[in-house]
């Protein structure tokens, strides 16, 4: 059988797949390559570095992640708008574990400025808005959504709430519903 053509869309589909089957730190060069049977040195005409590869994989990520996220939001508001949107991250986490560690770390300027970027920060700016979040507050509450995604989806991928009661999908929803609370009775800080 004819292997596929090597592109740097398909080293990266390959590296985010390594990613998710054995964690973001074991994507290397040589372990793509080996996974795509190359060279490692065939690489380099389709990645820069391995920083390159990473950023490849959170590109992606946020492409995939956005595009859920956007279907999963759409025609919603509110609490189901917000329960909507967390559910899409923590279904992508599961269902990506690699990719979504790919998000968690530093990446580089071209990331941050990408169109999958902007496509996955949309779907959290519309759920803000349906809480008429005055605009120069949506950074906090877009930090604060982001923390407590991080940090749960963290701490339940290592297993942190498994030796206790009550379950993590109670706290989830508990969760979702006091971050629905706050929103709902978000104050500019002129207001205080």
């Amino acid at each position: 059988m004819e292997r596929p053509p090597l592109t740097p869309r398909a080293v990266v589909l390959a590296a985010a797949d390594l990613a998710d089957t054995h964690g973001l730190t074991d994507v290397t060069l040589s372990a793509v390559a080996r996974s795509l049977d190359v060279r490692t040195p065939s690489l380099y005409g389709h990645v820069r570095d391995l920083a390159g590869l990473r950023d490849g994989i959170t590109t992606l990520a946020l492409g995939e992640l956005g595009d859920s996220a956007s279907e999963a939001v759409a025609g919603r508001a509110g609490r189901d708008a917000l329960r909507a949107l967390c559910d899409a991250h923590r279904d992508y986490a599961r269902a990506h574990p690699g990719r979504w560690e790919s998000l968690q770390r530093r990446s580089g300027e071209a990331v941050a400025r990408s169109e999958e970027a902007a496509r996955s920060s949309r779907s959290l700016a519309a759920v803000l808005r349906g809480y008429g979040m005055p605009e120069g507050d949506r950074v906090h509450a877009t930090r604060l959504i982001g923390s407590f995604l991080n940090g749960f989806l963290h701490l339940e991928h290592i297993g942190a709430f498994a030796h206790s009661a009550p379950p993590a999908d109670a706290s989830w929803v508990l969760l979702i519903d006091r971050l629905d609370a706050l929103l709902s009775h978000w104050r500019p800080k002129d207001d205080e």
